[in-house]
């Protein structure tokens, strides 16, 4: 269960004080079967797993949920081979050709008609709250996806007002100077990828992969402009990921002495277990968060 990807949102005092009936609110939109007519739908399952009912974990001041959804799949295709099969056969029966207007009728009863045998696709969206320090950590690379989670729990409870990342030190030129100078804070380290790129619109985008970054090949490409757009790093030699300009961290991954900690750890249930991968996972994200915060300025948002 640890998340491969963290988009950062954040949120009050006054916004975490609202959570504690969380799980209430969350039945209310617990996830419904997609209906027959209905191209998806999205609701909250727990985080245990199919069979489970709770709709929330809690460890500590962190609880977990998850947005899960139905998607019926239809292709565009099978929709459009069977419409022109269907157009054909006026043709063919009535010599006349089918207006646009009639043409849409059509295709709607198209849908109608295939949506119900349709095959349906779960998709599982994770996520925790951090009560204490007010964050929103999603498991997608995607800000589409993230503001949809976000969406999902404002819906929810009935208003959940989260900021997105908007640091006060610029990512990208912070990024720029560490590579550049080689110098980063304690505990941070370069890793082996980056994304540079030339800020003028359609410039020039280099990727490196199981690169070494203090290189003057790299440093060069800074020096004639390119900044950097994606960073990898690794924190206390504990935690590797790819931080962007997004404030997204990408490929995030827990290196051997985390790894070796949780099998020290000994787990007589799945909930159990659970509780000890999230209660590893949030409190080493929460340092990771701490730091970020530090280097970038990410406050909190302050209650009125």
């Amino acid at each position: 269960m640890f998340f491969r990807n963290l988009s950062l949102f954040r949120f009050s005092e006054a916004v975490a004080e609202s959570l504690a009936e969380l799980e209430t609110h969350l039945e209310e939109k617990r996830l419904r079967p997609c209906g027959p007519l209905e191209q998806s739908t999205r609701g909250f399952v727990s985080p245990h797993g199919r069979n489970a009912e709770t709709l929330v974990h809690t460890v500590g001041a962190y609880t977990m949920i998850t947005v899960g959804g139905e998607d019926k799949l239809l292709p565009g295709s099978v929709v459009n081979e069977e419409l022109a099969a269907r157009l054909q056969k006026i043709t063919e029966e009535q010599g006349r050709r089918v207006g646009a207007k009639e043409r849409k009728r059509m295709k709607d009863e198209v849908l109608t008609d295939l949506l119900p045998r349709a095959f349906v696709r779960p998709f599982r969206m994770y996520a925790y709250l951090d009560r204490k320090n007010g964050w929103l950590v999603v498991d997608t690379s995607s800000r589409k996806s993230a503001e949809e989670t976000v969406s999902e729990i404002r819906e929810a409870i009935g208003t959940f007002p989260a900021t997105p990342m908007a640091p006060e030190e610029s990512t990208r030129t912070l990024m720029t100077d560490w590579v550049t100078h080689g110098k980063l804070p304690a505990g941070l380290a370069l890793g082996d990828e980056c994304e540079l790129r030339d800020p003028a619109e359609s410039g020039a985008v280099v990727r490196c992969r199981r690169q070494d970054l203090e290189t003057d090949e790299v440093r060069e490409h800074l020096k004639n402009g390119k900044q950097v757009f994606q960073l990898g790093l690794t924190f206390d030699d504990r935690i590797s990921f790819v931080l962007g300009e997004d404030m997204v961290v990408r490929k995030f991954r827990f290196l051997d002495q985390v790894l070796d900690e949780l099998g020290d750890t000994e787990a007589d249930s799945a909930a159990a277990e659970l509780d000890s991968r999230m209660a590893l996972m949030t409190l080493e994200v929460e340092r990771l968060l701490g730091k970020l915060d530090e280097w970038f300025g990410l406050p909190r948002p302050q209650d009125r």
